[in-house]
């Protein structure tokens, strides 16, 4: 279910033949056995890019998460990962100091030699002392291999990214390794996978990511479940029928600060037997609230669900659709709803959802949402949707990336980024 409040966020199958081979690649070519170099001893891993850094497009994959080239990327992943441990793994950076484009002195060198390491930079540009547009260009991606917005500054998120100890990362990945697995069967021709902790939606057809899409998902204390459902219809200009928790928990104290809440945003309260409420006649200092219907208006514009509804089939009463406050999709951390996910560029995904479907072309979909009407549309089949929570993987390109525990379901404690940004909030 969605709230309405803001907090925290950003964001985002070869045959299997071709996998063993491109894992085989990923291997033997994208990552040379590691050398030593003149860091002491910190192991470097040995990489050739004549650009000096990776390029930034390399970051994204179009394989899906869920498949088998994935399992196989991180079962080497891991192996470089172990190997890299076992010679040291890397040194922490000092924080404090903001590092960018044009920033000098020994903090530079000692970022340039933490980017070697993990592969984000050429090992031929060690030395240097200047940020110069490699570095940031090598920022960038490490940043977004974790989830970071990649501006290509070096603040506190992103030290804090940098200096999560190497046992921690090996722990991610062999814990989510299993996760893996656990999805590496037959999936379906067509289906969706939302990642929690990446915060991002993909949708996938014939082995191949189709789309993919930011996402807003459950806040800490209101956490997206993981689970297997099915897409059944889309509801366009739906209504929201505002779930008994949020009254509690949201609805009540906003009238008690703004007697006008509802009002202007539309939400209406109805009695069990179906007449309407004005707020003025709520007592908003009691529990009186919790037993009636507040439902809000349709309006893409206000309604918390914006335009579109997309209802899976599961005993959580959570769904999926657009919101109002697509400004959320900017931040590097989505943890905003009640349970229900969010999704970026939401016609896009509706128009894949109901590609099958010859009524709902794209002229069709547009013209049912200006319409302002509450119209239903299904699939032509119901659509396999998994919601899951992984938090490190590989791709095929030899890629690995990192995720935040932000559920606390890796049993390895608070990740480093949301502790810096917990930090940040209590400053």
């Amino acid at each position: 279910m969605s709230s309405s409040s803001h907090t925290l966020s950003r964001r985002f199958v070869l045959s299997a033949g071709s996998a063993v081979f491109a894992s085989a690649a990923f291997q033997n070519s994208l990552f040379a056995a590691p050398i030593d170099g003149s860091f002491g001893s910190q192991a470097e891993w040995g990489l050739t890019y004549n650009s000096g850094t990776r390029d930034e497009r390399s970051v994204r994959s179009e394989s899906p998460i869920l498949s088998s080239a994935t399992v196989q990327a991180t079962e080497v992943m891991i192996q470089r990962y172990q190997d890299l441990a076992a010679r040291g793994g890397w040194r922490q950076l000092q924080p404090g100091r903001t590092l960018k484009v044009g920033s000098q002195g020994p903090a530079v060198v000692a970022l340039r030699e933490r980017l070697i390491v993990t592969g984000d930079l050429d090992q031929e540009l060690a030395a240097s002392p200047s940020f110069d547009s490699f570095v940031e260009a090598a920022v960038k991606r490490f940043q977004e291999r974790h989830g970071l917005g990649p501006t290509g500054v070096v603040g506190n998120q992103t030290y804090a990214a940098f200096n999560e100890p190497i046992e921690v990362r090996l722990k991610q990945l062999e814990i989510n390794l299993v996760r893996l697995r656990t999805y590496a069967g037959n999936l379906g021709g067509r289906f969706v996978t939302a990642n929690i902790p990446a915060a991002y939606v993909e949708t996938v057809e014939n082995g191949q990511v189709q789309t993919r899409h930011a996402a807003g998902v459950g806040k800490i204390d209101r956490q997206s479940p993981i689970m297997m459902a099915k897409i059944l219809d889309v509801n366009f200009n739906p209504y929201w029928t505002v779930p008994a928790s949020i009254i509690k928990k949201d609805l009540i104290p906003k009238m008690q600060k703004d007697p006008t809440y509802l009002d202007e945003n539309k939400i209406r309260i109805i009695t069990p037997d179906g007449h309407q409420l004005q707020a003025s006649q709520v007592n908003w200092n009691s529990d009186e609230a919790t037993r009636y219907k507040f439902r809000q208006d349709p309006g893409g514009e206000y309604n918390s669900l914006g335009f579109v509804r997309i209802n899976i089939a599961n005993p959580h009463g959570v769904y999926m659709h657009d919101t109002p406050a697509k400004g959320i999709f900017g931040d590097d951390f989505r943890f905003v709803s009640s349970g229900c996910i969010r999704v970026q560029n939401v016609r896009d995904y509706i128009a894949w959802i109901l590609k099958d479907n010859p009524q709902w072309n794209r002229q069709a979909i547009d013209e049912a949402i200006r319409s302002g009407q509450r119209i239903d549309a299904k699939p032509a089949a119901p659509i396999p949707v998994y919601w899951v929570y992984i938090t490190a993987w590989a791709t095929p390109e030899g890629v690995v990336q990192f995720r935040d525990d932000i559920y606390g379901k890796d049993g390895i404690g608070p990740g480093a980024v949301t502790k810096a940004l917990q930090a940040a909030e209590d400053e």
